[in-house]
């Protein structure tokens, strides 16, 4: 009797191990695919956050490019852009100055006011043009105040300020503006500066109060 009896108990507990058993395997197998799903995406997340770095170096490398070339080119643009601040020079300095101003082909390089568009400048009134201006005011330019304003020589004369635009014929004297008796006269459509050795030239100029 006790024999019938234990048979089916055993039975039971193998039956019962068996599922254990088979949990435990279910488990493991579970615990590997996930420990294998971990190993996998672990790789990929690095590379990920490795493409990320990467990613973010190259953009402030490039800002940083970016930001040389905006520096470099206002740099060299502020070079380039003739300063409109007046810079003094001496007369020992005179030479350099008229040299850079001296013409190729002043025929070539010349213009009128007329071809410029006309005069906009300050205009002198009657009584002061009549009292230092015309063929028969004469000066030199040596003995003035000069400055370089835009690029362009500025002289002192008669209470204004007068900028030389037109290049000087490369004909003249190296010296001219040492040597020459030079005048200021209104000729048709604008002002002009005249060299008695050579009346027939006439370089423009722009007339300023300050």
């Amino acid at each position: 009797m006790v024999l019938g009896i234990t048979a089916p108990i055993y039975a039971q507990q193998q039956k019962d191990e068996d599922k254990q058993d088979k949990r435990q395997r279910q488990d493991q197998n579970k615990q590997h695919a996930q420990q294998q799903g971990q190993n996998k995406q672990q790789p990929q997340r690095v590379q990920r956050q490795q493409q990320g770095q990467n990613k973010q170096q190259q953009q402030r490398a490039q800002q940083r490019q970016q930001d040389q070339n905006k520096q470099h080119a206002q740099q060299q643009q502020q070079v380039n852009r003739p300063s409109h601040q007046p810079q003094r020079v001496q007369q020992g300095e005179q030479r350099g100055v008229w040299q850079q101003h001296r013409a190729r082909s002043w025929q070539a390089e010349h213009r009128t006011w007329q071809q410029r568009g006309g005069y906009k400048g300050y205009r002198i009134p009657g009584d002061r043009y009549r009292g230092y201006f015309g063929q028969n005011h004469g000066f030199r330019i040596y003995s003035l105040p000069l400055a370089i304003v835009g690029g362009y020589p500025r002289f002192q004369y008669g209470g204004f300020w007068f900028s030389v635009v037109d290049p000087w014929p490369e004909y003249w004297g190296d010296n001219w503006y040492e040597n020459d008796d030079v005048y200021i006269d209104y000729f048709g459509d604008g002002y002009y500066l005249y060299n008695h050795r050579y009346p027939q030239d006439r370089i423009s100029i722009s007339v300023y109060v300050n």
